[in-house]
């Protein structure tokens, strides 16, 4: 074939292109309208990798104006993200430069959940999910930190999105536990811990997923490690270490509770408190109601590291009005005697 005639077939074949996307989108997505679609999926992900929803909500309205830019049209790719060691379908776009390579998705939840990985895998990012998970802000100036993107405003216009649309909101729905799971029903299964987990179950390893404050775990095994778990249920790099705020190379006691997803702010409801066992630790209360341990410290006045006795009540859904430690001598207390506190439980 001369290179005349396939000039001529590119031709034809662009324009029937463009025809076909001109028939499936016949006027632009609005950011309402496009905030309402891809909630439920950014929510999701919240629940499953710590990521805020208005975070990626707000990204995904950037970088995808809406829904309606070439990439998200054309290639279903909603954040801009470029070719970095990928071995799937590409497409050439300018971008900083002419003829930049990015990612071609299948469908927008594919890109939704790359997006994700992209954010999870990467060492330069990891910094971001030792933040409050309500800090969009500090979110936002992480990502321009990072290099995300070139603009140098990006931080601004990502919270001004946020903040304009509320999608605040949908970040404290995850933590309070208040989403709908009703609404992911429709959703393409995610690679998620349960998917994960389920094709380990059909190679042969029988690992029951449980449900904890509507997070996912399963119960450490002799042998365990954070490593073996890792590769036998498909998890990315550091995910078991961040949600269950272990240091790297934790040793794993059978019977431990290991998350698969990041914990919770809060208890799930009607369990207000809980009162302090003999040798139990705020870590071990952390575990057992699937609630940071950054949240209980906060709840209940405390200073990180601070360990309180037996028969303490440990609140989980909200603070506390009277400090445990009173900064007071005991009535019998005589002068010039060592300084002793009272708890108060």
């Amino acid at each position: 074939m001369g290179q005349g005639m396939k000039k001529l077939m590119w031709i034809v074949l662009g324009v029937m292109l463009q025809a076909g996307l001109s028939g499936q989108r016949s006027r632009e997505i609005s950011r309402e309208e496009y905030i309402q679609t891809y909630a439920p999926l950014a929510m999701r992900e919240m629940a499953r990798t710590g990521i805020p929803a208005s975070i990626k909500l707000a990204q995904g309205c950037l970088e995808s104006g809406n829904g309606n830019s070439r990439l998200a049209v054309v290639a279903n790719n909603h954040f801009g993200i470029k070719c970095h060691e990928w071995d799937g379908r590409k497409i050439y776009h300018d971008d900083d430069q002419r003829n930049e390579c990015f990612r071609v998705y299948a469908s927008p939840y594919e890109s939704f959940m790359d997006h994700s990985q992209f954010l999870t895998t990467r060492e330069r990012y990891a910094f971001l999910f030792d933040l409050d998970e309500e800090d969009y802000k500090g979110w936002a100036r992480g990502l321009q930190k990072s290099g995300y993107a070139t603009a140098r405003n990006y931080d601004h216009l990502l919270i001004k999105i946020i903040e304009e649309n509320e999608l605040y909101r949908y970040d404290e729905a995850v933590l309070n536990g208040d989403f709908d799971e009703g609404d992911w029903a429709d959703l393409p299964a995610a690679p998620s811990s349960s998917v994960r987990a389920s094709a380990g179950v059909a190679a042969g390893a029988a690992r029951e997923i449980r449900m904890n404050n509507n997070i996912e775990y399963v119960r450490a095994e002799p042998g365990d490690t954070p490593e073996s778990l890792r590769n036998e249920l498909d998890l990315y790099k550091n995910e078991l270490y961040r949600y269950n705020e272990l240091e790297e190379g934790a040793n794993l006691e059978p019977g431990q509770i290991i998350y698969l997803q990041p914990k919770r702010r809060k208890a799930a409801r009607g369990n207000e408190f809980h009162v302090v066992e003999k040798g139990e630790t705020l870590y071990d209360i952390s575990q057992k109601y699937g609630v940071k341990l950054k949240h209980i410290y906060r709840y209940n006045q405390l200073v990180e590291g601070q360990e309180v006795p037996e028969g303490t009540r440990i609140y989980l859904r909200g603070k506390r009005k009277v400090p445990i430690l009173k900064l007071e001598p005991l009535e019998d207390q005589d002068e010039g005697e060592e300084m002793q506190f009272e708890f108060d439980n």
